[in-house]
């Protein structure tokens, strides 16, 4: 009896064990092209327990305990998925899991630039997108500022125009800053006398994405786009709160703190961003002068969202940022008072604007949206026996109407652009006054011709006060080849209003430069266009490739050029000749488990044609190498190494600069709310105070020279970021 007893209790308890233990049935594959994904694995979670799957894209994942579990689907090249599963299931059916790729992961992204409601891979105009997490990382080597963001894109320099107090600017295959139009949300608030310092003074962590169109893109927003156009998308608030802190310090004496919040509570949403950065004056070469200056800036950036309907929404906000910045003698910086008079540059700049946007959806195919921005921005520039005090006003209005068919899009609309630049009078010399008014009219169209062919065309025109009407069409297209291979070409006109602020003037703090003369003056003309190729594939179950491969042309007729008069003084004048830039830039990535290479190589010949000679236009290193390794694993660890390589340049001054190469390690270290790292940003110290000046004559009275590498060379950068 004692023994049957005991065979009862054994029975049982197997009984128990093996309905305590379940099996999944999961077939797994491309969400796109529904191909089962040979080899991708179903582990369950914090577990050794997993499966691979066969032939079919099919798994079965067995001792599985009761209760809830979360299983976790992977595969080489794609995004992992994680699914919770209440055992025991009540289905015995085979369930379908579909991962996306990683090369496909931006292509579901909307881009707002080109005014399209398409996604990147069904855009005709090439659009470049930086977000998510390579907008993170590039936080981490620069966390006040947006140039490293920018410039470690091929096609894309960071052209610094003051050796002292590192004002800088963006150039587009090889053509100066003003010809980029950076915009924020659409909205253009960093032209004229507000474009020297707004690099320096639009940190990255409210931005969900940066949109880079290079080419001539005038006919979306108007003039001031030959180069290409950069638009920083700011992030919404979501329904889940989310509050970012980033603290960060430097060996270059500097912090930065900024923080994000936003929300959204049903029919109002917030954003908050606020930052404090400040720099002590910092001079690694020990040359007397700053290739850091000692500033302090405040940025304040509050959004409101109201949600009127499902229909109509609304958002308004305000950019707020002001900042003093001082380089020059760093002994006289740093309050070591003598008799001797030393050199300084001090800008003092305050920058004010609003955004507001109207969003009315009529129906499922069309609706109707209205911005409009204002702004004020004012700069002092302090140097020995010389200063510069003016003040911008500036507003933007657009409205626009687009509709949507199954096949096509069209967007209209007109836009009205004021720009009103008013200088104090402190001496005899001629004010630099100006007043701009533009009105646009603008009509674009997006077609789905065929499945592998997407057409978009654009017209604009332009009345400039003064300079008459412009027009500007474009075109592009995108060809499907196949799944793998693509093909976008496209080109258009474009144009540029005269002002005094450019690079040129901006590093002569704009001292002895004559106003722009309205009868001798006139607009800058350009058209160009732009061919690229795209394959992307999978090796196995370990490789991701894909190429990129752009090939870039641009004319500019009559570009205005400062010149050195008989007087002493300077003048703005239209060449009778063209600028030409043309080239190449090649941009690989390789995937291979953890890690991902990205290699890119840029080639750019830009030259002044006039009377019958050409010249190559200085600044502009003809050949530049991209190269990043990066080592990830999910949610725990990130590391990267980069690597890059700048040509000789021709300067200004007949010279022609060294060539160099920079170097940059970072690490990263992750938890679910916050993460630290550190950046070994440079650690060759490639600088241009080790082989080669920056200046002559003496450090109380120097000339600069043009400035075509860093001046800060290694430094080390680390810092704690928070989710809260």
């Amino acid at each position: 009896m004692k023994s049957k007893l005991i065979l009862l209790l054994a029975v049982a308890l197997h009984t128990t064990i093996v309905f305590g233990q379940n099996t999944l049935k999961t077939v797994i594959k491309d969400s796109q092209t529904k191909e089962p994904l040979i080899g991708a694995t179903a582990i369950l979670m914090d577990t050794t327990n997993g499966t691979t799957a066969n032939l079919d894209g099919l798994t079965i994942l067995v001792n599985i305990p009761d209760g809830k579990q979360i299983i976790e689907f992977s595969f080489m090249g794609y995004e992992t998925k994680r699914d919770t599963f209440d055992f025991p299931i009540k289905t015995a059916d085979t369930i379908e899991i579909l991962l996306k790729s990683e090369l496909d992961e931006l292509d579901e992204v909307v881009v707002s630039s080109t005014r399209s409601t398409r996604t990147i891979k069904d855009i005709p105009t090439r659009v470049e997108l930086i977000a998510g997490e390579e907008l993170d990382e590039k936080s981490n080597m620069k966390t006040g500022d947006i140039r490293m963001l920018l410039s470690e894109s091929t096609g894309i320099q960071t052209q610094q125009t003051s050796a002292t107090s590192a004002n800088a600017s963006i150039r587009i295959q090889g053509l100066d800053g003003r010809y980029t139009q950076i915009l924020k949300d659409g909205f253009p608030l960093f032209a004229g006398a507000a474009s020297g310092l707004g690099l320096l003074q639009t940190p990255p962590l409210d931005l969900k994405q940066v949109e880079v169109i290079k080419g001539s893109a005038s006919t979306l927003y108007g003039g001031g786009a030959i180069a290409g156009l950069v638009n920083l998308i700011s992030k919404t608030p979501k329904e889940q709160r989310e509050v970012n802190v980033h603290l960060n310090g430097t060996s270059g004496k500097g912090i930065d703190l900024n923080g994000f919040y936003g929300q959204r509570f049903n029919k109002v949403g917030t954003t908050v961003f606020a930052s404090h950065n400040r720099n002590w004056a910092y001079d690694p070469a020990k040359i007397g002068l700053t290739a850091i200056p000692k500033f302090e800036r405040f940025v304040f950036n509050p959004k409101l969202f109201i949600y009127f309907t499902d229909k109509t929404k609304l958002n308004v906000g305000i950019n707020t940022a002001i900042e003093n910045r001082m380089g020059g003698d760093i002994n006289l910086i740093e309050g070591k008072k003598d008799t001797t008079q030393r050199f300084f540059e001090r800008n003092k700049t305050q920058r004010y604007s609003t955004q507001l946007s109207v969003d009315h959806q009529f129906n499922d195919n069309s609706f109707f949206t209205f911005k409009n921005s204002m702004s004020y921005f004012r700069r002092t520039i302090n140097i020995p026996n010389y200063q510069f005090d003016g003040t911008q006003t500036a507003a933007f209005g657009e409205a626009s109407y687009t509709r949507i068919n199954e096949k096509t899009e069209w967007v209209m609309g007109a836009n009205v652009w004021t720009d009103n630049f008013q200088e104090n009078k402190l001496d005899t010399f001629p004010l630099r006054n100006y007043t701009s008014n533009i009105v646009g009219l603008f009509v674009q169209n997006t077609w789905k011709a065929t499945k592998w062919l997407n057409l978009e065309t654009g017209f604009r025109t332009d009345y400039v006060m003064d300079y008459g009407f412009t027009l500007l069409p474009r075109g592009s297209a995108l060809f499907k080849i196949t799944n793998k291979f693509s093909s976008r070409v496209g080109g258009g006109f474009g144009y540029k209003s005269p002002t005094i602020f450019t690079e040129e003037s901006e590093r002569l703090q704009y001292q002895k430069v004559l106003p722009i003369d309205r009868n001798l003056n006139k607009l800058e003309r350009s058209y160009g266009g732009n061919l690229d190729f795209n394959y992307r594939t999978t090796f196995g179950e370990k490789f991701t490739f894909s190429i990129n491969q752009l090939f870039f042309y641009t004319y500019l007729n009559n570009p205005l050029l400062l010149g050195l008069q008989p007087s002493g003084l300077y003048q703005f004048i239209n060449s009778s000749g063209h600028i030409d830039t043309k080239g190449t830039e090649t941009n690989i990535k390789i995937g291979y488990d953890d890690f991902k290479l990205f290699l890119g190589y840029t080639f750019t010949d830009t030259r002044l044609h006039e009377n019958g000679v050409f010249k190559e236009t200085p600044l502009t290193p003809k050949h530049r190498i991209n190269s990043v390794l990066m080592y990830e694993v999910n949610d725990k660890w990130k590391m990267g190494l980069e690597v890059y390589y700048f040509s000789p340049q021709k300067l200004s001054d007949g010279a022609t600069g060294k060539q160099y190469v920079m170097c940059g390690f970072m690490a990263e270290k992750l938890w679910e709310k916050f993460s630290v790292y550190i950046n070994f940003e440079n650690f060759l110290d490639a600088r241009q105070t080790r082989f080669d000046t920056i200046y002559t004559g003496t450090v109380t009275n120097p000339v600069f020279r043009d400035i075509y590498a860093p001046l800060d060379g290694f430094l080390v950068n680390g810092g704690i970021k928070l989710k809260l």
